[in-house]
């Protein structure tokens, strides 16, 4: 992580933000604050009281306002700003990838691939498929989802990693015939790709949202700490 990378640099204090979506989030070293900032403003105010001199979005790929927010507020406060991305999935020999634009369009490709469904989206917008009412869902999360769900489901609480042999067996064992997520990339939920790669699963891949234009953009934590010493004192 960044903040590890960070960690003994003379001259940097490093600040880490968190969303607070998560009940036990899992804490990088240092300095810590959990919450939201109140949108651009917010964040303005915030960097301009904190005598802020940087900004790194290591956000996740799909948090696409929190990132439109931090390049607006660092632009209003003449502060440079990088966004750290994990790099996104790419597919290989065997895969049987359909990329969607959207979970909506999601939803819809779904309900035509199969009636039993492995929805590892995250919880906060697993309302995409509630509409969904004849097809089954073994839906995964770390914290159970607080929006409408779909009607015939079973929710799996789960953080990874996860090893392809685990992921394997869970999709014998609940007879899945689609893997639904987005392109986020990583180890973390990786192998749930190489499981559905071996049981010639189709997978539903929802892409990621757009950048805003013009900003930097790095794939590990390792080049992000390099750009953070590269700033001028």
């Amino acid at each position: 992580m960044l903040a590890a990378e960070l960690s003994g640099t003379p001259g940097v204090e490093v600040v880490s933000s968190l969303a607070g979506r998560v009940r036990e989030p899992m804490l990088p070293e240092g300095e810590v604050r959990i919450g939201g900032f109140g949108g651009v403003d917010g964040l303005r105010n915030w960097l301009s009281d904190n005598v802020i001199d940087a900004i790194v979005d290591a956000t996740h790929p799909f948090a696409a306002q929190i990132t439109r927010n931090a390049v607006a507020a660092a632009a209003a406060v003449d502060v440079p700003i990088l966004v750290l991305r994990r790099a996104p999935w790419q597919p290989e020999p065997g895969d049987r990838w359909i990329p969607m634009a959207s979970l909506a369009d999601a939803a819809e490709q779904t309900a035509a691939l199969g009636d039993r469904v492995f929805l590892t989206i995250g919880r906060q917008e697993v309302d995409a498929f509630a509409g969904l009412t004849d097809v089954w869902f073994l839906v995964r999360a770390i914290d159970p989802p607080t929006v409408a769900m779909p009607p015939q489901h079973e929710l799996l609480l789960e953080r990874g990693p996860f090893t392809v042999d685990h992921e394997i067996d869970l999709m014998r064992t609940h007879r899945i015939q689609v893997l639904v997520t987005k392109n986020s990339g990583g180890s973390l939920t990786e192998a749930k790709l190489a499981a559905a790669r071996e049981l010639s699963i189709p997978v539903v891949m929802v892409q990621r949202p757009a950048l805003p234009d013009g900003v930097e953009v790095v794939h590990s934590p390792a080049d992000a700490a390099d750009w953070v010493r590269r700033l001028p004192d």
